[in-house]
């Protein structure tokens, strides 16, 4: 078994898929041309981002002056509930550089859009850029499949009985992703626990001064003053924390199924050759590893920031997402010039297959690709 800790470079057959690049480069750009464009945020995703963060602070603000009952309970899971919504549409994107032309101000952007979820854009940036992306569905580059003991994603991770039911408690598995990243794994990738400290962009005091200082502005933001404003209405602290947690854990479960869901349909994982170079293209393993699936009405994956176009995105992750479903359609017609395999699935398709995957999990057995 190989040490997780000390993995070689991993790489692609790129010749394999050197036409096929080409010509999707090509149509990608002519259709920027076409409509005078450019592939970051325009005036419209400005205007969503400001709707949103305006429906956040008003939902953090309702609460506030709520004095305790019925309507601290509504709005602080709404004030946490647009917060995702924020990062969905602003920090992943931010993430990949596509809001604005400025590195260093998406940087900026993202340290300040994630403080009402509390999650480190730094550690996030490195677990879904570098490893995530790079290596989707691979056995030990890929960070959002390693093993966890609850639950079996892969054919290589190890079985235990309970997990024949996986596929009825993976909500609260995936619930409690959230909750997981900001109070552990941000703090272990941070202070050297992890593969992910050494790729963070700032280290030693700069970057733990940093971190600390997200931290605490969130304990602010989202407990302190709350608490202080509200404890005498009523609102304990053991109430305060409760609602917190289950508002992180419903944005959590949502965002889990629009990012991780579409890998998990298709259902297909690797394994590294000793060579270091898989044995196949990045396209090819792209579209082998990720669907893209339609929203019902379909006007939702405007303000999904187009996270249910998941291949599309694995393969522009450096668009905004306000040009998915063109870019979408265009992948689609290269596709099939190159005999690619290319589906957009429907909701219902996306949830099927998901449960029949986490079954077949579950069931145990080890596939070796």
């Amino acid at each position: 078994m190989r040490n997780p800790e000390s993995l070689p470079p991993l790489g692609f057959k790129s010749q394999d898929d050197l036409v096929f690049h080409r010509a999707l480069q090509m149509a990608a750009n002519q259709y920027l041309q076409n409509n005078s464009d450019h592939r970051f945020a325009d005036r419209r995703a400005y205007l969503k981002s400001g709707l949103l963060f305006l429906a956040c602070l008003s939902s953090y603000g309702l609460m506030l002056i709520s004095g305790g009952g019925i309507v601290f309970f509504i709005f602080y899971p709404l004030f946490i509930f647009f917060a995702l919504l924020l990062a969905i549409n602003v920090v992943h994107d931010a993430s990949h550089n596509a809001v604005l032309r400025s590195a260093a101000a998406n940087r900026i952007l993202n340290f300040w859009i994630t403080l009402p979820l509390g999650l480190d854009p730094d550690c996030w940036r490195v677990r879904h850029i570098i490893f995530h992306h790079a290596h989707t569905n691979i056995r030990y580059y890929d960070l959002d499949i390693e093993e966890n003991f609850l639950l079996r994603q892969t054919p290589y991770q190890r079985w235990y009985p309970f997990m024949r039911w996986q596929h009825v408690y993976w909500p609260l598995i995936a619930a409690m992703t959230f909750p997981a990243l900001i109070w552990g794994y941000d703090w272990f990738d941070r202070f050297n626990l992890t593969r992910v400290t050494p790729e963070m962009r700032h280290q030693g005091g700069r970057g733990t001064g940093l971190f600390l200082l997200s931290k605490g502005l969130h304990l602010i933001f989202a407990l302190l003053i709350p608490y202080w404003l509200l404890s005498s209405a009523g609102i304990g602290l053991g109430t305060l924390l409760l609602v917190y947690l289950l508002s992180q854990m419903l944005a959590s479960l949502v965002f889990i199924v629009l990012i991780l869901g579409a890998h998990w349909a298709k259902a297909t994982f690797y394994t590294a050759p000793d060579s270091g170079r898989m044995t196949h293209g990045f396209y090819t393993h792209t579209f082998s590893t990720t669907y893209d699936w339609q929203t019902t009405p379909r006007r939702l994956t405007y303000w999904l920031g187009g996270l249910n176009l998941h291949l599309t995105h694995h393969l522009f992750p450096h668009w905004h997402h306000r040009h998915y479903p063109a870019l979408a359609g265009i992948i689609r017609q290269t596709a099939a010039q190159f005999g690619l395999d290319y589906h957009c699935i429907s909701a219902r398709e996306l949830f099927r297959y998901q449960q029949q995957f986490l079954k077949r999990m579950g069931a145990g057995g080890k596939t070796e690709r």
